[in-house]
C-alpha cells in the first residue's frame, strides 16, 4: 500500500517532483497559491507589447542533464532553440569589439590555445586558473580565484558569473560555480550548447507538465495557499489551506516546494537563506521579425544578455540591486540603448516595451547564506524540501530546481512505501 505525496508549490521543483512520482504511479496532489504554475519561470501575454513574454530570461545548457531529463518526461524536449553547435557571440558595447567563444569536442579544452576561439587578449592560463574553483573553501568569493586585471575577467568571467550566480564576482560564492563549469564547459562541446525556451518557458517547462499531470489524475489546486502544518511528533499530520484542513494520512508524505520564507513560516525552526538578489528584465518589440533565436553576451553595458526571438528583444541585468527601484521607463532608455547598439539599430526610437523587476530573483548566492540552504530531508519522517534554494549544491537555476524536485520525490517515495 502507497499513499498521497502532497506537494505544496507548483514551480519548477514542485513540478519536476510531481511528475517524477506520478510517473512512478504515485498518488500526487499539488497545492499552488498563485492562480497559475511555473512561479519565476513562466509567460504570460503583455498587452502593450501584444505578445507572450517570459517573466525572465532563462539560459540552460546543453549539460544540464536534469533540466533535459524533466523536458523529456512530460514531452518537451524539442521546445527549446539555439544554434546546433556551442558559440557564445560575445559584444564590448564600449569598444564595439565583438568575438564568438567556441569550445571544442570532448573533455581536454585544446580551445583555450586558439587564439580563433578564445577572447580576444586572454592567454590560455587565464583559463586555467578557473580550476581554482574546484578547490574553493567554502567562505570563498568569486574574485578570490580569479585575476580580476587581466582581460578574461571582464570579457568572460563576470558576465557568466553575474548570470550565474545573480551576484557580482566580488561576493558571489565560488564554490557554487566549479560544478556548473565542470558539467558543462569540462564536458565539451556537446555540453555547453546555449538553449532558451523557443516559444516561452510556459510552453516549456510548465504546460506540458500540467497536461501530464492531468492525463495521469494528479490535481492541481490553484490560489490553495497553504497556511499552517500540524506536525505531531515526527511526522506532518495536516494541512491547513485557508481554513480547509487536509489530512496528511498514516502513508502520506508532504513535499514543501515554495519559497526560502514561506518554507521558514511553516516548518518551524528551518533555517533558510534569509537575503535576496534583484533581476531586471527588459522586453522590446522590433520593427520586424527575424527567423531563429540568438543569444549574446553583452559587457560594458548595464545588461549582461541578450535574447532575440522573432520580433522580440530581451535583454536581462542580474544583481541588479542598484537598477531595481528606478521608474520602469527610466530602465527602458537604458536597456534599450544596449540592445539598440547591440542589434546596430543606431538612434531608433524607443519602441513598445515591458520591464519586469523580480526583486526577490533568487536567494543571496553569497557564501553566509549559501552555508543557510537546508538539505531535502528534514526532522520529520514525512516532510521534505524542494526548491533550488536547497543544499543541492547548484547555483538557484532551472537544472538547480529540478534536481530539488527529483531528490524529493525520490524520498517521498521511501518514506510512504
Amino acid at each position: 500500500m502507497v499513499g498521497t505525496v502532497h506537494v505544496v508549490g507548483a514551480g519548477v521543483a514542485g513540478l519536476s517532483c510531481a511528475v517524477r512520482l506520478a510517473r512512478a504511479g504515485r498518488r500526487v496532489c499539488i497545492y499552488e497559491a498563485a492562480g497559475q504554475a511555473g512561479g519565476r519561470c513562466r509567460s504570460f501575454h503583455d498587452a502593450a507589447l501584444d505578445r507572450v513574454i517570459d517573466n525572465g530570461n532563462h539560459l540552460l545548457l546543453s549539460g544540464n542533464r536534469a533540466a533535459l531529463a524533466y523536458l523529456d518526461e512530460i514531452g518537451a524536449t524539442d521546445s527549446l532553440a539555439g544554434p546546433p553547435r556551442a558559440e557564445f557571440p560575445f559584444l564590448d558595447l564600449e569598444s564595439g569589439l565583438a568575438w564568438t567563444l567556441r569550445p571544442n569536442a570532448g573533455p581536454i579544452p585544446w580551445w583555450i590555445f586558439s587564439s580563433h576561439r578564445r577572447v580576444p587578449d586572454s592567454r590560455s592560463g587565464d583559463y586555467l586558473r578557473g580550476l581554482r574553483f574546484a578547490f574553493a573553501d567554502a567562505g570563498a568569493t568569486v574574485a578570490d580565484c580569479l585575476d580580476t586585471a587581466r582581460p578574461l575577467y571582464r570579457r568572460f568571467w563576470e558576465p557568466l558569473v553575474v548570470a550565474v550566480l545573480n551576484a557580482s564576482v566580488e561576493e558571489g560564492a565560488a564554490a557554487l560555480l566549479w560544478p556548473v563549469l565542470r558539467e558543462t564547459f569540462g564536458r565539451g562541446e556537446s555540453a555547453c550548447r546555449p538553449r532558451i525556451a523557443a516559444e516561452g518557458l510556459s510552453r516549456s517547462f510548465v504546460d506540458p507538465a500540467l497536461s501530464l499531470l492531468g492525463v495521469l489524475g494528479c490535481p492541481v489546486r490553484f490560489n490553495s495557499r497553504v497556511r499552517a502544518m500540524t506536525l505531531a511528533g515526527d511526522r506532518v499530520s495536516s494541512l491547513d489551506i485557508g481554513g480547509d484542513v487536509v489530512a496528511v494520512e498514516a502513508l502520506d508524505a508532504v513535499v514543501l516546494a515554495v519559497p526560502p520564507a514561506a518554507a521558514a513560516g511553516l516548518v518551524p525552526g528551518l533555517d533558510t537563506p534569509r537575503e535576496s538578489r534583484a533581476i531586471v528584465n527588459g522586453h522590446f518589440r522590433l520593427d520586424r521579425k527575424r527567423p531563429g533565436v540568438s543569444i549574446v553576451g553583452l559587457v560594458g553595458g548595464v545588461t549582461q544578455w541578450l535574447f532575440r526571438r522573432a520580433d522580440i528583444a530581451s535583454v536581462t541585468v542580474s544583481a541588479a540591486g542598484a537598477l531595481i527601484d528606478e521608474p520602469a521607463d527610466v530602465i527602458a532608455g537604458r536597456l534599450w540603448f544596449d540592445v539598440a547598439s547591440a542589434l546596430d539599430l543606431g538612434d531608433a526610437p524607443l519602441p513598445p516595451y515591458r520591464i519586469v523587476k523580480e526583486k526577490r530573483a533568487t536567494f543571496a548566492q553569497v557564501p553566509g547564506e549559501v552555508a543557510r540552504r537546508p538539505g531535502t530531508r528534514t526532522q520529520w519522517h514525512n516532510l521534505f524540501l524542494a526548491g533550488d534554494w536547497t543544499a543541492t549544491g547548484l547555483p538557484a537555476t532551472i537544472e538547480g530546481a529540478v534536481r530539488s524536485g527529483h531528490a524529493a520525490a525520490m524520498l517521498s517515495i521511501g518514506a510512504n512505501t
